[in-house]
């Protein structure tokens, strides 16, 4: 699927119309350059799921972590890992939990230490919006 959004407001949508196709145990890869919208779609999931406080980058924090309605969502950024590996160190298997919804930015820092997406989403700059692309992994 294809969207082309035309600024914020409608980029916060997407996040609410993408909501139901979001379970407990999937890991969302979130690509795109700097700027390209990836935080402010889990600001849209967020704000569908109720949550009212700031959500911001997790650029320096690596990862930023709210229950919403009972489900750990973990919103990660790992554009500022300097190798893989550190994931491991961090504990990233505890993350990628049967319970827990996972948002990648940068997720091909994690190459190797992260297993395939259930969902890629790509984020591009188009004219004054952007252009979001959606692909789903085969199941088989």
């Amino acid at each position: 699927m294809k969207w082309y959004l035309k600024d914020e407001a409608e980029t916060l949508s997407l996040g609410k119309e993408l909501l139901p196709r979001l379970k407990p145990g999937m890991l969302v890869f979130l690509e795109g350059n700097l700027g390209a919208g990836k935080t402010t779609f889990v600001r849209g999931i967020l704000r569908a799921y109720g949550y009212e406080g700031a959500v911001k980058s997790p650029t320096y924090t690596i990862v930023e972590e709210y229950i919403l309605n009972g489900i750990p969502i973990y919103h990660f950024d790992l554009y500022r890992l300097a190798d893989p590996e550190e994931l491991e160190w961090m504990g990233i298997a505890d993350y990628l939990s049967k319970e827990a919804i996972c948002f990648m930015e940068w997720p091909q820092k994690g190459e190797g230490f992260l297993p395939p997406p259930d969902m890629i989403l790509t984020f591009d700059k188009k004219d004054a919006g952007r252009e979001v692309i959606m692909s789903l992994r085969e199941s088989g």
